[in-house]
């Protein structure tokens, strides 16, 4: 199968990566409402077509955090995507490096940072939750600045994991100690290009940010149960302040939905902002990002940078983002599908599609710059 769209990247994803994986990837919380919102909320945004403009120069680059970006797209943070292709974080980031885009990496990555940052150039973010070991968080810090990484997307809308029923039914939770991995080991039995790819030519396979807390040798089952215990359900805006004592680069907060709370991050000193229901993997039923985006936009005006993420699958869709206030937008599922379906490769491609898919967006919609990008630019279907 030769892949022209994400969605096919999806399919190649989910004939090549045991059930487990793709399904973790794929899923979200519940009974994925929030999840096929995101998508379908999108779909109703129209874009306004117009003719007879000069458009034959179209310029996508922009700046985020004071670096220069190709386009308004970023690679979101993804737990365990590193498991999707071998050193899959390492992959990624070449891919959008190449791009001329950020790469964020995820707290539970595989690929640690001192092993993703000579691949990610200078555009490389990290992405930290808030947890109870403070030790574990300072040290996560210390190694992101000593990497010269400047900007941390704080992810504050997961004090307690949601219930992702797919993973339960694919076999990656609620089947601890041996009864799990057997389960796990037969699906990649059943996979041998990954099994060869990943599993053995890929290790080691323990999550890199990590091995310091959970061992070289720590399993997924060792990172779930840390999971389990380590969330913080305590976390106030005061705990800001703590982020600030031991990170002096930009701070970007992941997880705003409701325009009090943007406001509220506005006021706090913080550089940005991702509107961002976590990809429908935690409170199912909320608005998706597309609808909380303009209320948001509006209440913070040009007091920060925002970001969104949610459903994206083009770049019509980044088109859309940035007619309803968006500064840029992260990507998470989109580049995970082409990494686990072709790898550095994949990644590369749907970025290039975005790209062109932009393009094409702004130029009939009149718009030869991202300024030129507004609500003008859309109409509801």
């Amino acid at each position: 199968m030769k892949a022209a769209s994400i969605s096919d990247y999806r399919e190649l994803a989910r004939r090549r990566l045991p059930p487990f994986l793709f399904e973790y990837i794929d899923g979200g919380s519940y009974d994925e409402v929030t999840l096929r919102r995101n998508i379908d909320d999108l779909r109703t945004i129209a874009l306004r077509q117009r003719v007879l403009r000069d458009v034959s120069a179209i310029d996508l680059s922009t700046e985020l955090f004071g670096t220069k970006c190709a386009m308004p797209v970023a690679l979101a943070p993804v737990g365990l995507a590193g498991m999707n292709a071998r050193r899959g974080e390492v992959q990624a980031a070449r891919a959008a490096a190449a791009a001329g885009v950020p790469f964020c990496l995820s707290t539970v990555s595989l690929c640690p940072i001192a092993e993703v940052r000579p691949a990610a150039g200078n555009k490389m973010w990290f992405q930290l939750y808030m947890v109870r070991d403070r030790g574990f968080m300072r040290s996560l810090l210390e190694q992101a600045e000593a990497a010269g990484i400047d900007v941390l997307l704080f992810t504050v809308d997961l004090p307690m994991p949601g219930a992702r029923y797919r993973d339960f039914r694919s076999g990656l939770a609620g089947a601890p100690g041996p009864a799990g991995q057997l389960r796990r080991a037969w699906q990649a039995g059943t996979h041998p290009r990954w099994a060869y790819d990943v599993a053995l030519r890929g290790k080691p396979l323990a999550l890199g940010n990590l091995t310091a807390t959970l061992g070289a040798k720590s399993g997924l089952q060792d990172f779930l149960g840390w999971l389990a215990t380590n969330f913080d359900p305590s976390l106030t805006w005061d705990d800001l302040d703590w982020i600030r004592q031991h990170w002096k680069g930009r701070v970007v907060i992941k997880g705003i939905l409701d325009p009090e709370d943007a406001r509220q991050a506005a006021a706090s000193g913080v550089d940005g902002i991702v509107v961002s229901n976590h990809g429908g993997r935690q409170l199912d039923g909320v608005i998706s990002s597309v609808r909380a985006l303009p209320p948001i936009a509006d209440m913070v005006g040009d007091k920060l940078t925002v970001l969104a993420d949610g459903g994206i699958r083009s770049g019509l869709d980044v088109v859309r983002m940035l007619a309803l206030g968006a500064h840029g937008v992260l990507i998470g599922r989109a580049w995970v599908y082409a990494l686990g379906g072709a790898g550095e490769a994949g990644v590369r491609h749907i970025l290039a599609l975005m790209r062109a898919e932009m393009s094409i967006a702004m130029a009939l919609t009149g718009a030869t710059k991202l300024a030129d990008i507004t609500r003008q630019s859309v109409q509801l279907v």
